[in-house]
């Protein structure tokens, strides 16, 4: 017996989220009056960027319904089962992120990249767990995904910062990155 399913596919959604992210950006940007051209440039590519790994961790998603979960797609336990093809690829995914963190937000500090690549990559996974356990996607949400994508984000950080030490690496990030505060006087005693 064939059990009803539906696709929803990935273009329909992924690109009119990637739009509605630039348009977004630049009104965000326009309104600080940071709209410079390769700040929105380096926005916008970080925007594309978050709408890939949208793409590639949830969609197309795949729904059916009259059947029961494949509890088997959600996997806790680490090493348990490793994939070496998708961990490498959770580790590609995931090597921009520190360069998107600092270039659009200006966040340096190591451990506070590791601790959003970390809520990032459980956000994926606790989604994709949602989604086998409530309309049958045929995900997988594992821990060891987790572990990747934080690899991969501590690796790109590691690579970003090194390039940089660079100096004409240094000035395209200062120019396409958010203005860096102002240093407040001391107050004098008193």
């Amino acid at each position: 017996m064939q059990h009803p399913y539906f696709v929803v596919p990935g273009p329909p959604i992924l690109l009119p989220l990637g739009v509605l992210l630039m348009v977004v950006s630049w009104l965000v940007l326009r309104r600080r009056a940071q709209a410079t051209p390769l700040r929105l440039a380096a926005t916008w590519l970080a925007a594309w960027y978050a709408v890939a790994v949208v793409g590639a961790t949830l969609l197309p998603l795949h729904l059916s319904w009259g059947t029961a979960p494949e509890y088997f797609r959600i996997n806790p336990i680490p090493f348990l089962h490793v994939r070496p093809r998708d961990s490498a690829l959770n580790v590609v995914m995931t090597l921009p992120f520190a360069a998107a963190l600092h270039v659009v937000f200006g966040i340096r500090d190591k451990m506070r990249v590791l601790r959003f690549g970390l809520l990032l990559s459980a956000s994926i996974e606790i989604t994709q767990a949602v989604l086998i356990l409530t309309v049958h996607d045929n995900r997988w949400a594992e821990t060891m995904d987790i572990i990747a994508n934080v690899l991969g984000v501590y690796v790109g950080y590691l690579a970003f910062d090194r390039l940089l030490r660079l100096a004409a690496v240094r000035r395209l990030v200062a120019a396409a990155g958010p203005p860096t505060p102002e240093p407040t006087p001391a107050a004098e005693p008193g």
